[in-house]
């Protein structure tokens, strides 16, 4: 059955075999869910949930999937289990993906976001029913010029950081290995694909500014924030993965017409400075909400940053669907769910529904 183009099939996705990396992540998390829900077998590879709690734990993620624990620096391990699994669809999203901890760590994170890549797509070479990689980077991938308008997939990669800079780095690396060794008839055809700031139910990961707004909240204390008025695409983690898997459906089916970057981000009124987003969710919550501004020196980020999607709307009719405020909503609503002991997985899978629906 053909899909409506730009929407996800999930007649497609049924009985597909999608190996996962980075499946215990936020992301990761989601898209198993969603994986799942469509009738996908998915074997998801990836060291053990980053935060506690988690949202892989918290909605009982493992439980219609097969999960290993491994790092992706681990090659050989990598390979038995990518092999052993014979995957259809491969997506790449297991990284070090915090900025501030990439100055604390940066060894970790380049040989993570890099060589970690290079691990997965040597694995993938050998994968005899391979069809499709959609390898996840970030937008940050960018060399950041603080411009007023959204990056294209054709501008120069760079990095400030650490981490912005080891993703600039992976995408070399993708298109090297495109280049060379996924390039002909009969190879898989090999994607990137760039996404905004992801929010969502179930984020608790440190120095993010949704979960530090949560954990804030929950205690009746104020948020410190370091920078009110950075700007980023902020997008419902919903918003980039529908256009991973319309991606992987066209690699998978026309090949290598689709093998190149591709931008998943919100709309341009969605770019909102960090103070919006503070009083919007300090208006949600209500009572002991409030912020204040951190004092302290800190690293450099990026102040603003914004993505240029046309290329997704034009080729893949790739659209986001969701505003921020409604999001916004979401995270508020989802997180109170939690608190209150309901199921979690549940509630989960029907956002998913919700939103392809």
């Amino acid at each position: 059955m053909e899909g409506v183009k730009g929407k996800v099939n999930p007649s497609f996705w049924k009985d597909k075999k999608v190996f996962l990396t980075g499946h215990t992540g936020f992301k990761g998390s989601w898209l198993s869910l969603w994986l799942q829900s469509m009738g996908a077998t998915v074997k998801g590879y990836s060291l053990a949930p980053p935060t506690n709690p988690s949202l892989f734990v918290v909605a009982d993620v493992a439980t219609n999937m097969e999960s290993e624990v491994g790092d992706i620096r681990n090659l050989e391990q990598l390979k038995k289990s990518m092999l052993g699994f014979n995957p259809d669809v491969l997506i790449h999203m297991a990284a070090q993906p915090l900025v501030r901890l990439s100055y604390v760590e940066p060894v970790d994170t380049y040989t993570t976001n890099v060589i970690g890549t290079v691990n997965v797509l040597e694995a993938a070479r050998s994968c005899p029913n391979l069809k499709a990689i959609v390898s996840v980077t970030t937008d940050k991938c960018y060399e950041n010029k603080e411009w007023a308008w959204g990056y294209r997939e054709n501008e120069p990669m760079g990095g400030h950081d650490p981490y912005s800079s080891s993703k600039g780095c992976a995408e070399l690396v993708t298109s090297a290995y495109r280049n060379s060794f996924f390039n002909t008839k009969g190879t898989a055809a090999l994607a990137t694909a760039r996404a905004g700031n992801v929010i969502g139910g179930g984020d608790w990961a440190d120095d993010r500014l949704i979960p530090d707004i949560l954990k804030a909240f929950e205690k009746s204390e104020s948020v410190i924030v370091r920078n009110p008025l950075s700007t980023r695409p902020w997008q419902h983690v919903l918003e980039p993965l529908s256009g991973y898997l319309v991606l992987a459906e066209n690699l998978y089916t026309n090949g290598q017409e689709y093998a190149q970057p591709w931008n998943f981000g919100p709309k341009d009124e969605d770019c909102k400075p960090v103070n919006w987003i503070l009083d919007q969710m300090v208006a949600t919550w209500g009572e002991g909400a409030g912020w204040e501004l951190d004092q302290n020196n800190n690293p450099h980020e990026a102040g603003f940053l914004k993505l240029d999607c046309s290329k997704a709307a034009s080729r893949l009719n790739w659209q986001p669907k969701w505003n921020l405020e409604y999001t916004l909503n979401l995270i508020v609503n989802w997180h109170q769910d939690w608190r209150e002991g309901k199921n979690m997985r549940e509630q989960t899978l029907n956002e998913i529904t919700n939103y392809s629906n």
